[in-house]
């Protein structure tokens, strides 16, 4: 049963786990979601998705896999109680409303009607006691009154039709969704390691249990401290010029970051890091910070994030004396090889299309210096990084 929408899914990218379709066929056998298609829809979606980034697409495909399965079959049917049917007529319309289908010859003969106009009907209509429109008193449409109507999306008018016929829209939940402050804080709580500190202020479980059982039933509790996000952050951002429409996008990452991470150090760099950075952008010219001052302060035990869009001429890299704005004695690329050698665990976040990376030649030297660590400042892009913090070190 259902096992085809199941292969579907899986077909169509969605994570769907044979455990998943044998909860959902025993929800089915339980009586869950017996006789009605939504909520038939909302088990499936309950019992079958796991992230938000998925409900879009299944909806799409439950619409099209299931398309015209509104009523229950006629063989169905007759295996439904009398009783059962009239408690359903009366929950879903009141005494006046049965008395409005009826004289409009029946709730079938209206969706009939519904139908016919939807095919005929080419445009737009305001107005009138014809058309599918707004405003007007035909008997389908929206904003306008008709006792046995049949409103087509909205809030409705007079609040008197007798079945709401409202297309669904859904907003797209995919990985390349513009950021926000919300999704960038749930991408950046992949980066946790998290460690016993502290009191023993917590109950342990597992060990109260462990411990109950050897004592023959006698309670005997476990406390433990609770635990804490150690991991350390260094974030490097760049800033001006080609970094400026990007500016809305990095100050919500930094408002997440420092929200998230409670051992943070940042500073901001211009197109590359070089000899030194900056923590206030009004005195960078008078506060500047040493970059191997930073290499003798954080220890290799902090994550670094660098966020850029890695977009400048070729020689700012390759060369001393390449940067536009001093004269550096050592090359962007030797500083940021330091980088790498002094911190394992670096990633690059560069808010640019992705698309115009490859035809960058400075992106491609970056990337050469951190292999696979470019990533892209959406939620999915956002998501690797983080993992990517927590798996193996670069290579030097």
């Amino acid at each position: 049963m259902f096992l085809d929408f199941f292969f579907l899914l899986k077909k169509e990218g969605i994570p769907v786990s044979l455990q998943e379709y044998l909860s959902l066929l025993e929800a089915l056998k339980k009586g869950v979601a017996n006789y009605s298609v939504e909520d038939f829809y909302a088990l499936c979606k309950t019992i079958l998705i796991k992230h938000e980034q998925y409900l879009d697409r299944f909806d799409l495909l439950f619409g099209h896999y299931f398309k015209g399965i509104q009523f229950i079959s006629e063989a169905t049917q007759k295996e439904i109680p009398e009783e059962w049917l009239r408690k359903e007529l009366d929950r879903m319309f009141s005494e006046e409303e049965k008395k409005m289908i009826e004289a409009y010859g029946g709730l079938d003969e209206i969706m009939k009607r519904l139908e016919e106009l939807l095919q005929e009907q080419k445009e737009r209509h305001q107005g009138g006691n014809t058309w599918i429109g707004t405003g007007g008193t035909s008997s389908f449409g929206h904003g306008g009154y008709n006792p046995q109507g049949v409103r087509i999306g909205g809030s409705g008018g007079q609040k008197s039709a007798i079945k709401i016929w409202e297309k669904r829209q859904f907003r797209d939940y995919s990985d390349d969704l513009e950021l926000n402050i919300r999704n960038i804080k749930m991408a950046l709580r992949r980066l946790r390691i998290l460690t016993r500190d502290g009191i023993e202020d917590e109950l342990d479980l597992n060990t109260t249990i462990d411990k109950t059982c050897k004592n023959a039933g006698y309670i005997d509790i476990a406390m433990q401290s609770s635990k804490k996000n150690r991991v350390k952050v260094l974030l490097f951002f760049d800033v001006g010029g080609s970094m400026d429409p990007h500016i809305e996008m990095c100050s919500q990452l930094f408002s997440a970051a420092k929200s998230e991470f409670k051992h943070l150090e940042f500073f901001y760099f211009h197109n590359c890091i070089y000899e030194s950075v900056w923590k206030n952008n009004l005195l960078r010219w008078d506060e500047k910070t040493p970059t191997l001052d930073i290499f003798h302060k954080y220890n290799s035990d902090y994550k670094v994030i660098i966020v850029g869009d890695a977009t400048m001429s070729p020689y700012e890299l390759t060369q001393t004396g390449g940067s536009i704005e001093h004269y550096n004695d050592q090359s962007g690329i030797h500083w940021l090889k330091k980088i790498k050698e002094n911190y394992p665990y670096t990633v690059w976040i560069n808010p640019s299309a992705e698309a115009y990376w490859d035809g960058t030649k400075s992106i491609q030297l970056i990337q050469d210096i951190f292999p696979k660590r470019m990533f892209p400042m959406t939620v999915e892009g956002l998501s690797n990084a983080m993992k990517e913090l927590k798996g193996k070190k670069l290579r030097v």
